[in-house]
């Protein structure tokens, strides 16, 4: 859902709810209770969400975001720290809004699965790479690897470029994944989320080269049965989906 739907979606839960709060404090000569208030127009707002099938945390964050914005004011915050805190969740997580890309950071344990999978002197992407909690255990696990990560939040790639300084054949790249080209690489690795996985497999597609990997993290690709699915502990978020790029898929 494009950044101006999720406003949208707030502003019309406002508008409902006080158009529902209007006569009956209108009518009982009564002072609005704005607490009350936010936590109705968050219940609206999270239910709206769910109808419209947003990705949990869109949820989440649609039911929290009244009461929040009605507790700060409670609070009389200066305003200089409600401004901190935007600029530090929009440089942590601008792909959130842009591209409902949230941060996702791998675990050590996901660099010792993939590594096995990984040809002798390979090369592989971290699309998404953010601090370089996949990138950076792999590259001491396999000195063979030529290893690059892409990122675009600004403080997850400034704390991967401090994290992978000292690896001179790590690649660390600021820029958005969409515009990089795939071509040069064997493998592409990506923990994203649901909504970008089906245009990445048609980029991969058209860019990477028959034979190649695309391994996803928690993700499937819609309507693509991945060659090999590989589980851990039962938990979801940790199974690692592997398509290989088909011939003539160019």
């Amino acid at each position: 859902m494009p950044a101006y739907r999720h406003f949208a979606l707030q502003a019309a839960a406002a508008l409902l709810v006080f158009c529902l709060a209007w006569p009956y404090y209108h009518f009982r000569a009564s002072p609005w209770n704005w607490g009350q208030l936010s936590l109705a127009i968050g219940a609206v707002a999270l239910l709206a969400a769910h109808f419209a099938r947003q990705p949990w945390w869109w949820r989440l964050i649609h039911g929290a975001f009244a009461p929040l914005l009605w507790l700060g004011l409670q609070l009389s915050l200066p305003p200089s720290l409600p401004l901190a805190i935007f600029l530090l969740l929009f440089l942590s997580f601008p792909g959130a809004v842009s591209g409902r890309i949230p941060l996702y950071l791998s675990s050590p344990s996901t660099a010792q699965r993939i590594s096995p999978l990984l040809p002798q002197h390979s090369s592989l992407l971290d699309i998404g790479a953010g601090i370089g909690s996949l990138l950076l255990p792999l590259a001491h696990q396999r000195p063979d690897l030529h290893l690059a990560g892409i990122e675009n939040a600004p403080l997850p790639w400034l704390l991967g470029k401090l994290r992978c300084r000292s690896i001179p054949r790590l690649q660390w790249q600021w820029g958005n994944f969409w515009e990089h080209p795939l071509d040069a690489y064997d493998t592409v690795y990506c923990f994203l989320s649901p909504a970008p996985m089906e245009a990445l497999w048609h980029k991969a597609r058209q860019e990477m080269r028959p034979g190649s990997l695309v391994i996803s993290k928690a993700f499937l690709i819609p309507g693509i049965r991945p060659e090999e699915i590989r589980e851990e502990g039962g938990d979801p978020k940790a199974t690692l989906y592997i398509y290989r790029i088909p011939e003539g898929a160019r």
